[in-house]
């Protein structure tokens, strides 16, 4: 796949970030939200609980979308009981998308790495300190959670649902060459420039973002490092993945095939 931008120097020779300098590293959790009302408390709990222990400083930005369960209103005490300085409120008045979400949750981001990840405790806070060394380790400038390599894997899907999420996985392997084995997951974490970077490249919406991110990554040459995850399916709520999504996943594909 050819290159769009310009080579990058590799990492051991590039500008050290800005919190080698002095300054403390900052993480800021974007956590987009529609009708997570009873995860969100746990979440949040998980979340400042292995940052607390592992001594990161950080910050979780809540992204609701106009939930009509009343997730916001959950929130908005979460706010009042960690604090409006760990815990930021940023709603929308309605559904409009993951990538338009983290866009709206970096205009409020301080910190100068940015994680991702899903709301409905299907990804773990306990592998964040585990993301944070690995880009450490190799200076990274984004690092992916897998759940098809090394200890990862998934938990609570049925057999179908793990054919459906194998089935996309290996067809973007073949199509689009990522160089990454989980291409179609949403647990990472990111340098602050380089996903707005990316996001100003990326045209997708829905669950194609997440893989037009790293497509798009690795034509701007940026690094990637991956850490094995356990992904569990969620315990409170129903999937938001169904067959309008499915299709709009497949013409996606299909799109980035024919633009990339």
């Amino acid at each position: 796949m050819a290159s769009v931008e310009p080579r990058r120097p590799p990492a051991s020779s590039r500008q050290e970030p800005e919190g080698r300098s002095g300054r403390q590293d900052k993480y800021s959790v974007l956590l987009p939200t529609y009708n997570e009302r009873e995860n969100l408390p746990l979440i949040v709990w998980l979340l400042v609980k292995s940052f607390s222990e592992s001594g990161i400083n950080y910050e979780i930005i809540i992204i609701d979308d106009g939930s009509p369960d009343g997730t916001k209103d959950v929130a908005e005490q979460l706010e009042k009981i960690y604090g409006p300085d760990k815990i930021l409120l940023r709603p929308r008045e309605k559904k409009l998308g993951l990538g338009t979400a983290y866009i709206h949750g970096m205009e409020h981001a301080t910190g100068n790495y940015i994680v991702i990840m899903d709301a409905d405790l299907s990804h773990h806070p306990k592998f964040i300190p585990e993301f944070i060394r690995k880009q450490k380790e190799g200076n990274f400038d984004i690092v992916s959670g897998t759940r098809y390599k090394g200890n990862g894997g998934v938990y609570g899907w049925d057999l179908k649902r793990k054919l459906i999420s194998r089935g996309a996985n290996f067809i973007t392997q073949v199509l689009l060459r990522p160089g990454v084995s989980d291409l179609t997951g949403s647990f990472r974490l990111y340098r602050k420039e380089v996903l707005q970077k990316l996001i100003e490249k990326c045209i997708s919406k829905g669950y194609v973002f997440q893989m037009e991110m790293i497509v798009r990554a690795r034509q701007m040459d940026y690094t990637i490092g991956e850490v094995p995850i356990s992904f569990v399916d969620r315990v409170y709520g129903e999937s938001k993945l169904g067959g309008n999504e499915i299709v709009s996943f497949l013409k996606g594909l299909l799109t980035l095939f024919a633009t990339t």
